[in-house]
């Protein structure tokens, strides 16, 4: 059978830097302060500016072609550095997977679908969007490896964005959401706060290479609703006005988040060390989702894991959703940290949304 493994990664983060002051100013609920009491995040990265006065989203000038500027771009920015790393053509990649929940456009796995096309890929190479958020990466690339492994397909392509900086609407996401009526509501300013713009890309092969391969792999589900977002579909269509300003807004359940990151983040770092000789001990590199710097900080106390050796730029970037593992993963690369072909150890898991969670265990 062919071994799953990782022979390039690649990301893309805008170089726009936003701060807890401008984007407390735009979405009123907490103190810049406050932001980096509760979330340890200092500043996030966005593609797109935004108006402070009005707190709505500056999309770029009509007719001008300016790159990259939408979830495509941040894509394809990706994708091409993990091809390079990999030293492989895009005609060589069968299959191109694109995990997001922020694409350019809704139907039809539009982003995959283009980036596809200015890749040049193969016509009959699979190009597809899955509609995940957090935990869909590990969910993804855990398909991938059986695929792989399977022999029915060699190469395949694991790209993951998160585009925030379009959604930013003061009224959408300081509007109130219940989602069980008479009870307590959600707004969606803490989103803004926390969520930012990137892209990753991670390029997957099934043959007899060591390098990079993929000593153990796991994904489950689970069905706690840890974001909202009702809005949308046919049930709550806008047009309709079946769906409120609120509903359309992705509004992160605080208290749940606290409450079960820590716990379903274990139990993926268990189940994926569970069939392999190895503990946690012996990783030299964890590339988590980090929903925040607070809530990933007590994850690591509380599996009593070297912080040191947890990779992490949340209070940087913010949280980049699906995009976040790769992203570390890649800088980490960049950096020299880790190397393909180096024999490191290294741990990659995430949970996220209503649950997708995975994990995947890996020698450089």
């Amino acid at each position: 059978m062919a071994n799953a493994r990782v022979i390039g990664v690649g990301h893309f983060v805008p170089q726009r830097i936003v701060s807890n002051e401008r984007i407390a100013k735009a979405i009123p609920g907490w103190s810049a302060e406050r932001i980096l009491e509760k979330t340890g995040i200092r500043e996030r990265r966005f593609l797109w500016d935004f108006d402070e006065k009005t707190g709505v989203a500056i999309p770029p000038p009509e007719g001008e072609r300016l790159y990259p500027i939408t979830n495509s771009d941040m894509c394809e920015v990706a994708a091409r550095n993990a091809l390079a790393m990999a030293d492989v053509s895009p005609s060589s990649v069968d299959a191109l997977l694109v995990v997001t929940c922020t694409p350019d456009e809704l139907n039809f796995s539009h982003d995959a679908m283009e980036l596809h096309a200015r890749l040049g890929m193969r016509r009959d190479a699979y190009a597809m969007v899955i509609d995940d958020g957090c935990g869909g990466t590990p969910y993804v690339i855990d398909l991938a490896k059986k695929m792989l492994e399977s022999g029915a397909l060699k190469t395949v392509m694991v790209v993951a964005s998160a585009f925030t900086s379009p959604l930013v609407n003061r009224q959408t996401y300081t509007a109130e959401f219940a989602p069980v009526a008479g009870e307590k509501g959600f707004s969606g300013f803490l989103s803004m706060y926390v969520f930012g713009d990137a892209a990753g890309a991670i390029v997957l092969r099934g043959d007899a290479g060591a390098a990079g391969r993929i000593v153990s792999s796991m994904s489950m589900n689970s069905h706690e609703e840890l974001v909202f977002r009702r809005g949308g579909g046919s049930l709550k269509h806008v047009h309709q006005h079946r769906a409120s300003d609120a509903e359309l807004a992705f509004i992160v359940n605080g208290p749940l988040v606290a409450r079960d990151y820590p716990r379903v983040m274990g139990e993926c770092v268990s189940e994926v060390l569970s069939s392999t000789p190895f503990t946690s001990a012996d990783v030299q590199r964890f590339y988590f989702h980090q929903p925040n710097r607070r809530v990933l900080d007590l994850f690591v106390r509380q599996a009593e894991l070297a912080a040191d050796r947890v990779a992490i730029n949340v209070d940087r970037y913010g949280n980049t959703s699906a995009a976040g593992m790769l992203v570390l993963f890649s800088e980490d690369l960049q950096a020299g940290t880790v190397k393909l072909g180096g024999e490191q150890l290294v741990l990659l898991a995430a949970v996220g949304a209503n649950v997708h969670a995975g994990a995947q265990l890996l020698f450089t």
